[in-house]
């Protein structure tokens, strides 16, 4: 099993849907309700090591659709760019001083690229 929580999660985010519905409801239970795999084994009524397979194969399809499709990790790097971009817009804000039309411009800017953090 993977130890990365916030990779598991993020991977789940962008591929969950593909799973199978068994698989979906499984890897919620034991990665984001935080439930030991004997206590999903008691509320599905299946083995320990039944819950552990389907965990398991679960985790495995989305490593690999993220190893084939590398969306995770672009969307990491243009977050990161994104927050940078966004450092340095503040920062020319900052700079613009007196200037009314460059202080417009990088509030403008310093807008936008919020909007764009929260849409992601």
């Amino acid at each position: 099993m993977y130890n990365d929580p916030l990779l598991m999660t993020m991977l789940f985010d962008f591929f969950g849907d593909l799973l199978t519905e068994k698989q979906r409801e499984y890897y919620d239970l034991y990665h984001n309700e935080d439930l030991s795999l004997s206590e999903i084994a008691e509320k599905t009524g299946i083995t320990r090591q039944g819950v552990y397979d389907i965990i398991t194969r679960a985790e495995k399809s989305l490593a690999e659709m993220e190893q084939k499709t590398g969306v995770v990790g672009k969307w990491h790097d243009s977050r990161v760019k994104l927050e940078r971009a966004l450092g340095i817009a503040k920062e020319l804000r900052e700079l613009s001083g007196n200037d009314t039309v460059s202080a417009d411009l990088a509030q403008n800017l310093v807008l936008t690229l919020e909007e764009l953090a929260i849409g992601q």
